[in-house]
C-alpha cells in the first residue's frame, strides 16, 4: 500500500532488501565514522569512506528522495554546494537560461564562478516570457533551464509542466530550486523537471539549527554523473547534520501546514495596513501565478514579501520587531523577516534588483510556527510610529 506524504515524513518506506535492523533503533543512528574495516580482501560492508557514503547520509538522501519522488537524492553541505554540484556538470562553453529572479547566493555563484569556468547564463523572467521568447534564447551552446518558483524574493510563479515541456523540445536538463515549497507542497519532478535542488537548511530541517542541501533526480544518467561528482569534489552532507535533518523532516508535514495557515492570516492582516502598499503571496487570488500555483502544488507556502511606504519605515520595521528575528534565511520554526537589499541580495548588481523589483522598501517574512496573533501584534508594535 502506498505511503501518504504525512508517513513519508516520518517513515521510510521498508523493503525485505533493507539491511541490517539497527538494533531497532527508533531514531536512526548517527554513524559517526569516516572509515569502515573492509571483512577481507576484495569483500565490503557496503560503506567504505564517508566522502564517498556514510549509513547516516545514505538514510537521509533515501528519505528526501522517497519525497520528491526520484531515484536517487545527494545530501549536500549546503544549499549552495547542491547548486554548485549540478554546476560541475557543465563545461566550458556551455549555456544556461535562468530565471530572473533568483536568490542572491545562486547569482553570485554564476556570476563569479560558473562564469570564471566558461559557463554562460542569460537571464529571463521565466514566469512572464512567452514561448515564443523562450525560443529566442536557445543556442546550440544552450543546455539547461534553471528556476525557482516561488521565485525568492519576489514569489514569481512559473509554469512547470509547460517549462518542462519546452526543456524536453530542446534536449534541455531542466533545474528547479524547490526550497519555498519543499517536497510537501510541490514535486518538480512529477512536473517533468530532471533535477530538483533544496537548501535543506531551511524547511527540511526547519529549525535553524543545520545547513545542509539536496539534489535529487529521476535520471539514471544523471544519477550517475552526480554520484561521480559527489565523491570527486566531497561536499557531501556530516552524519550528525543529516541526522538533524532526519529529525526536522519527521515535522515537515505539520510544520509547513501550521506555517502556511499563519502566513495567510497575516497576508489578510498586512493589506489592511496603511504603510503597507503591496503583499505578494502567491494564495491571494490576484497574485498572477495563483492559478498556476494552485494546478501545480498543494499549497501555497509560508513565504511572504511586501513593501511598505518607503525606506525609513522598512528600516524603522526591522529594528522594532521583538518576536518576530530579523535575520536572514527562511524555513524555520521561527518566524524571521529579511531585508533582501542588505542580506540575501546585498551582493547583486542594483540594476538587477530594481528590474525585479526588489527595492529599498522591500521585507520578506518567513512565518514561522508561533500563534499568529503573537505575531501580528508584534509586526503591529513594529510598525507604528
Amino acid at each position: 500500500m502506498p505511503l501518504s506524504l504525512e508517513t513519508k515524513c516520518v517513515h521510510l518506506k521498508r523493503t525485505e532488501t533493507d539491511g541490517c535492523s539497527h538494533y531497532g533503533s527508533v531514531s536512526f543512528p548517527i554513524y559517526q565514522t569516516a572509515t569502515y574495516a573492509h571483512p577481507g580482501v576484495g569483500e565490503s560492508t557496503g560503506f567504505d569512506y564517508s566522502r564517498l557514503q556514510n549509513p547516516t547520509r545514505d538514510q537521509l538522501e533515501k528519505v528526501v528522495c522517497q519525497l520528491e519522488s526520484g531515484i536517487d537524492a545527494f545530501a549536500m553541505a549546503s544549499g549552495m554546494a547542491a547548486v554548485s554540484l549540478v554546476m560541475e556538470m557543465f563545461v566550458p562553453g556551455d549555456h544556461i537560461i535562468v530565471d530572473s529572479d533568483l536568490y542572491g547566493g545562486s547569482i553570485r555563484l554564476f556570476d563569479h564562478v560558473s562564469a570564471k569556468n566558461g559557463i554562460s547564463f542569460t537571464r529571463v523572467n521565466t514566469s512572464a516570457a512567452s514561448l515564443s521568447e523562450l525560443e529566442q534564447l536557445v543556442t546550440p551552446q544552450t543546455k539547461a533551464v534553471y528556476i525557482e518558483t516561488p521565485t525568492n524574493p519576489m514569489m514569481n510563479i512559473t509554469d512547470i509542466a509547460q517549462l518542462a515541456s519546452f526543456a524536453k523540445s530542446h534536449n534541455l536538463l531542466f533545474i528547479v530550486d524547490n526550497t519555498f515549497m519543499s517536497p510537501y507542497f510541490q514535486n518538480p519532478l512529477l512536473l517533468g523537471a530532471d533535477i530538483v535542488i533544496h537548501s535543506g537548511t531551511k524547511y527540511l530541517s526547519g529549525h535553524n539549527d543545520t545547513l545542509a542541501g539536496f539534489v535529487v533526480t529521476n535520471s539514471p544518467a544523471i544519477q550517475e554523473k552526480l554520484r561521480f561528482l559527489i565523491k570527486t569534489t566531497g561536499a557531501g552532507l556530516s552524519p550528525f547534520d543529516s541526522w538533524l535533518t532526519l529529525r526536522g523532516i519527521k515535522t515537515l508535514s505539520v510544520r509547513m501546514e501550521r506555517a502556511q495557515e499563519n502566513a495567510k492570516k497575516i497576508v489578510d492582516w498586512l493589506k489592511n495596513q496603511d504603510c503597507v502598499t503591496d503583499v505578494i503571496y502567491p494564495g491571494l487570488p490576484e497574485h498572477p501565478g495563483y492559478e498556476v500555483q494552485k494546478r501545480q502544488a498543494r499549497g501555497f507556502g509560508a513565504m511572504v514579501t511586501f513593501n511598505v511606504t518607503d525606506d525609513a519605515k522598512a528600516k524603522s520595521v526591522l529594528n522594532r520587531v521583538r518576536l518576530i528575528q530579523f535575520a536572514e534565511s527562511l524555513g524555520g520554526v521561527e518566524t524571521l523577516i529579511t531585508y533582501p537589499v542588505t542580506q540575501t541580495h546585498a551582493d547583486v548588481p542594483e540594476e538587477i534588483r530594481e528590474k525585479n523589483g526588489i527595492t529599498n522598501r522591500t521585507l520578506r517574512l518567513s512565518v514561522g510556527i508561533e500563534n499568529f496573533e503573537d505575531l501580528i501584534e508584534d509586526l503591529a508594535q513594529a510598525m507604528t510610529i
